[in-house]
């Protein structure tokens, strides 16, 4: 019989939150090493453009590059792309764009404004950015769902160019990435990764254009770069490995929970999979699924070592100390595995996204549900959202006095700004305030 390393952990012992801290421990993106790389790398794009960019491409990925125009892809070879992938294929990302299009038309924020009984006018006026661009991995690894989560919401926000950026290592691109970019409508493709990639975005080149917002996942450089070009432009987030957390009450084919679990667990080492429940027996039937369920698996090593350092079992009173559990891990991924799964919604605080029902395998989210796969991890959903349409839309205030509000504000603003010592800010307030006899 096959068998898996898992922690077991009783979250009514003594003891349990320093394990659960150890559990959750993970560092972070960067080293010395690569941010010295990263620096190195964003100061020569950000002086020489095209020329570095280049130069670093041909070294990192092996390619023989001699132009700028040559990393530069087309309109018709994204077409030509979705000409060639299999008609199931192609059905499959239309499908999984229309449902995530469809999702995130529910999310676009409109302008609004009121009146005040003296005529001054307030409000909110909602405009989306100019210029986005969406990192994806690339070479043999091909992640068009990415794709579709990234550009989708910044074509409904209303972004007038959406930049894709997607290495080819040795040449290799996968037709599946640039069809998915033609159904999503992504308008320029440069075929060029890594920090130097989130460098030309950034800071703009000759022939990639400087964005405002640059979004998807990388490798630890293009992590580390994002987070050193914040500021410069915005990022969605540094996201941290994968991470599910499934609460059931054991009454779920716990084939159907192990197989969940190995869902995240295959994508890296680093990935994070955890199961709550109150049967110590429930526990020990999905610890052998996931001994039986893992033989079969073409990533078997990678999802053994994630499920074995990072991984754990863990046993509850009840669904309410689950849900307890839940909130203190922030999960990037939670499933709630339960009779009247509705029921608990209330008291779930902290999650980038939940799976509700025995039927609602998390996988189905990170392809064609509908939201967004972008999640926060490491806990960061105690403050932070999924990529959504709102990423890519910007809000300006307005303020619009009448003479009769200027009268009263300006009173109220000359008051404060001499307190706080402001004496151009007092005047500037009350030369609008018409004068009493």
């Amino acid at each position: 019989m096959n068998t898996v390393s898992i922690r077991r952990l009783d979250a009514s012992k003594p003891g349990f939150e320093a394990e659960l801290g150890k559990l959750l421990a993970w560092e972070s993106v960067s080293d010395a090493q690569v941010a010295t790389a990263v620096t190195e790398i964003l100061s020569q794009v950000r002086s020489r453009g095209d020329a570095a960019l280049i130069e670093y491409t041909n070294r990192f990925d092996r390619r023989n590059l001699q132009a700028a125009g040559e990393f530069c892809l087309g309109a018709d070879e994204l077409k030509q792309a979705l000409e060639r992938i299999s008609p199931e294929s192609r059905v499959a990302l239309e499908t999984a764009a229309a449902r995530v299009r469809s999702y995130h038309e529910h999310q676009v924020q409109e302008s609004w404004r009121y009146s005040e009984a003296d005529g001054t006018v307030l409000g909110q006026q909602v405009t989306p950015m100019e210029r986005v661009g969406i990192y994806v991995p690339g070479g043999k690894a091909s992640y068009p769902s990415s794709v579709l989560m990234n550009a989708i919401p910044a074509k409904v926000a209303g972004v007038d160019l959406v930049a894709m950026v997607v290495p080819a290592p040795d040449g290799l691109l996968s037709d599946l990435v640039l069809a998915a970019a033609a159904i999503a409508g992504v308008d320029q493709v440069y075929t060029v990764g890594g920090a130097q990639a989130v460098a030309a975005l950034a800071y703009g080149t000759e022939t990639i254009p400087r964005v405002d917002k640059i979004v998807g996942p990388g490798n630890i450089y293009v992590a580390t770069a994002k987070r050193a070009v914040f500021g410069q432009v915005a990022i969605d987030m540094i996201a941290g490995p994968s991470e599910i957390l499934v609460i059931c009450d054991g009454k779920t084919d716990p084939d159907w929970i192990a197989m969940d679990l190995l869902s995240q667990a295959e994508h890296d080492e680093q990935a994070q999979s955890v199961l709550l429940c109150p049967s110590a027996d429930y526990l020990d039937a999905v610890e052998a699924s996931l001994g039986k369920l893992l033989a079969d698996l073409p990533r078997e090593a990678i999802a053994r070592q994630s499920l074995q350092d990072r991984g754990a079992l863990i046993q509850v009173a009840d669904i309410e100390q689950a849900i307890e559990v839940a909130n203190r891990i922030a999960p990037e991924h939670l499933e709630v595995s339960v009779d009247n799964p509705e029921q608990y919604l209330p008291s779930i605080r902290h999650a980038g996204a939940i799976f509700l029902g025995r039927h609602t395998a998390e996988a189905l989210g990170d392809y064609c549900a509908g939201p967004n796969h972008v999640l926060p991890t490491s806990g960061t959903a105690r403050f932070s959202s999924p990529l959504g349409v709102y990423d890519f839309q910007k809000r300006s205030s307005i303020i619009y006095c009448s003479q009769q509000g200027a009268d009263t504000l300006g009173s109220v603003a000359s008051i404060l700004a001499k307190g706080e010592g402001l004496e151009a800010h007092a005047r500037s307030a009350e030369y609008r305030v018409t004068e009493k006899a």
